[in-house]
């Protein structure tokens, strides 16, 4: 199964740490090496995130063709050079190719605590996923793992057009990045949505 980078980060790179020391960002800041080296990582980190989802998690649903995560960060936060915690919202959809539209045919929320550390071949590995529990535990877990993000979490979980958003938007990337000739996404017992174009 093909993957790839399926994340919801509000960093805009304007330019590559490979051939330019600075360059600006939206807001005029000049945006240093050592920043874009920053995002570059935080863009590593949430590939293996992606991964870790469609690795780990999905097969744990029915089977489909595809699986695209759909990933909000409540927090990144590097403790030091080995240690990366990622706070967020994880979803994984596993869909079908029907025609010119994805069928999903199952998936669900995984909002948690995720934890990388540098692997030996280079890169990163999920060392450890703490999850949110479900039903009674859902309240009483969620403010354990989020603490003094749990507002953050709990704006993120509770906004479902904006989770749709990012949702749709991580959809079109992956149609356009992998070229499959689809239109429309679609969850069961509902109608089909168009996929934004990119």
């Amino acid at each position: 199964m093909k993957k790839m980078k399926l994340w919801a980060l509000a960093a805009t790179m304007c330019c590559s740490a490979v051939n330019l020391t600075s360059c600006h960002n939206n807001d005029g800041r000049e945006q240093g090496v050592a920043e874009i080296a920053d995002e570059n990582r935080q863009g590593d980190c949430m590939t293996v995130i992606d991964d870790y989802l469609t690795d780990s998690i999905a097969p744990h649903y029915a089977p489909g063709e595809v699986c695209i995560p759909c990933v909000q960060v409540v927090e990144y936060v590097e403790s030091n050079p080995d240690s990366v915690m990622v706070w967020g919202d994880f979803w994984v959809n596993n869909y079908n190719v029907v025609g010119d539209t994805l069928k999903c045919v199952s998936g669900g929320s995984h909002p948690g605590k995720m934890t990388l550390q540098p692997s030996e071949a280079g890169g990163y590995v999920v060392t450890a996923f703490e999850r949110v529990e479900d039903g009674s535990s859902f309240l009483p877990s969620a403010k354990r793992i989020f603490g003094d993000k749990f507002d953050a979490f709990q704006a993120i979980n509770s906004d479902e057009k904006k989770r749709e958003a990012v949702r749709a938007s991580q959809i079109a990337d992956y149609v356009k990045t992998h070229s499959l000739s689809v239109k429309y996404y679609q969850d069961y017992g509902w109608p089909a949505r168009e996929i934004p174009l990119q």
